[in-house]
């Protein structure tokens, strides 16, 4: 059935739920090298956003909110480079979920698909942290950037778990609201300026975004020289578990019972 135009010139929500059902299909169907390629492309995309909201927040005198307000529109070059530049983030592929909801795809798929996607966003993630602690970039400004790596990676180090897991539900509610929002769009333009407000939201708020923290926890402790593995992979754990919940459960299953579930007979 052809759905009548939306009286806000957008896709209306029971079509954004269709198309992204559709898409997560095709991404469980994505071959490995193919997959895992991009998902090493968004890792670096999302470490670019990571390294330019670390530049922007330094040595700021706006103040404690304007400054998180900069700072999260710095930070949201990363997931417009994801979405129109084309890759695989782990944290918006939550929404996969929709597909394996409605029986499109196999728990098998889905998880391998998490897998490979989360393994490539490491990849170029940490990568990245250390192609930029050899450029000396975090040594501009006399050493200002750089500690404001390391302040970035300790605040992030030094939140007890159940803040994390907490931090990382809310994170990934916007992150997939915005990727949601941009199947409403028409244009690059309406893509990059729906994928902003959300996205500077959770920065803004201190919200935790698992494929940021591969980037920005180590870069902070290669430039502060002390690199434990222990505690970033803890960090880690805690906040992709809290990632899948929020943009798994709280987005892509709440949108699926709503628009896609079949009514029981």
């Amino acid at each position: 059935m052809t759905l009548p135009p939306h009286p806000l010139d957008v896709v209306p929500p029971a079509e954004i739920a269709r198309l992204v059902e559709e898409v997560g299909v095709r991404k469980a169907g994505l071959g490995f090298v193919q997959t895992l390629t991009l998902a090493i492309l968004a890792g670096a995309f999302i470490a670019f956003g990571a390294m330019f909201f670390t530049m922007t927040v330094t040595g700021s005198t706006l103040g404690f909110g304007p400054t998180r307000l900069l700072g999260g529109a710095a930070f949201s070059l990363g997931l417009i480079l994801v979405i129109i530049g084309g890759a695989e983030l782990f944290t918006g592929n939550s929404l996969i979920v929709m597909a394996w909801a409605d029986r499109r795809i196999t728990t098998a798929q889905l998880l391998r698909n998490w897998a490979i996607v989360y393994c490539g966003n490491l990849i170029g993630a940490v990568g990245m942290a250390v192609l930029v602690h050899l450029s000396g970039i975090m040594g501009l400004g006399d050493d200002a950037v750089g500690k404001t790596a390391i302040a970035i990676a300790a605040a992030k180090l030094a939140l007890n778990p159940l803040q994390a897991l907490i931090r990382g539900v809310l994170c990934n509610m916007l992150v997939c609201l915005a990727v949601w929002m941009c199947f409403a769009a028409h244009n690059v333009s309406g893509k990059a300026l729906v994928i902003l407000f959300p996205i500077t939201a959770f920065v803004a708020l201190g919200l935790e975004h698992s494929v940021a923290n591969m980037y920005l926890i180590p870069i902070g402790m290669l430039h502060a020289g002390t690199f434990d593995g222990a505690t970033f992979a803890s960090n880690l754990a805690v906040v992709t578990a809290g990632n899948i919940i929020g943009g798994g459960g709280l987005v892509a299953l709440v949108y699926w019972l709503v628009y896609l579930r079949t009514p029981a007979a």
